[in-house]
């Protein structure tokens, strides 16, 4: 039974993340972004995400992003407040959505009455998450929900896919795995992307990736060759498990039938937005 739950919560976060996760590569955010005077790349994004959480200093962002330098995010925040107050970060954020969405999606389908059951259904969803030792996810949840569907389905993958996220890194503090030990762990596996692209966009140095990567040796998470030994694959299986019980009363409290059902919408748009050029072209592998 646990099993069975566990795949179910997963499969529809899988369908569903991809709505959220979209707005990182979209013209749009990075332009609304900018317009307040936010520098492209690192700025918006530390900015862009946290700013639910109000205006924090850098030790908060790296504390709820987990796997990037702390040293990395000192550079960009807490400056971007000073640049832009986080509300109007946030309204900017949902421009960029909006705009994203009606150019990947088209007015067709955000008329639709799927993606308004589907956002019905993913709202119904959160209704089940919880606060508690959840930092991003508690930061999104008291915020208003837009009114126009396709903002609310946005919404609520949001804080589904924050509140997956919360109790993943909580997964990875329980397995003793720093931020960028889990980055070279998940590398490892060869379904990742590339070492260099986690390095440049979570700001590790090589020697810095190479020194986490002689700490899970030593562990014997990794063998010489930098793969995964048994010891590190059932770590990252055992974490995998932890993650999927934590998010697990979402779906519980839609049931098998509703969940499949915003498996099945939420899976749709998102293939959508990925046939659009949602996403770019990402180089999976050790290298």
């Amino acid at each position: 039974m646990t099993s069975f739950r566990a795949s179910t919560g997963r499969h529809c976060h899988n369908a569903v993340s991809p709505l959220h996760s979209a707005v990182y590569f979209a013209p749009e955010r990075q332009d609304e972004l900018a317009a307040l005077g936010l520098e492209r790349g690192a700025m918006s994004y530390y900015a862009g995400r946290a700013a639910p959480l109000g205006a924090v200093g850098a030790g908060t962002v790296t504390a709820t992003f987990y796997n990037f330098n702390h040293e990395h995010v000192q550079r960009y925040i807490p400056a971007a407040w000073t640049i832009a107050a986080p509300e109007a970060v946030r309204a900017a954020v949902l421009r960029g959505v909006d705009g994203m969405l009606r150019r990947l999606l088209g007015a067709e389908v955000l008329a639709s009455k799927e993606l308004d059951e589907a956002a019905s259904l993913a709202m119904r969803a959160t209704e089940a998450c919880h606060r508690e030792a959840r930092p991003l996810y508690a930061a999104h949840a008291g915020l208003p929900v837009p009114e126009e569907p396709h903002l609310a389905l946005w919404n609520a993958a949001t804080l589904l896919r924050e509140h997956r996220g919360d109790g993943h890194l909580a997964a990875l503090a329980v397995a003793e795995l720093s931020g960028i030990q889990a980055l070279v762990l998940h590398n490892a596996t060869g379904r990742a992307p590339t070492s260099a692209l986690f390095m440049r966009t979570r700001g590790w140095s090589a020697q810095q990736w190479d020194a986490a990567r002689g700490q899970l040796r030593e562990r014997g998470l990794l063998d010489e060759a930098g793969d995964l030994t048994h010891a590190g694959a059932t770590l990252r299986g055992e974490a995998e498990a932890l993650t999927d019980r934590l998010d697990a009363a979402p779906y519980d409290h839609l049931g098998p039938a509703a969940t499949a059902r915003l498996t099945e919408l939420a899976g749709g748009f998102s293939g959508i937005l990925r046939a659009a050029g949602a996403f770019p072209a990402v180089h999976f592998g050790k290298g």
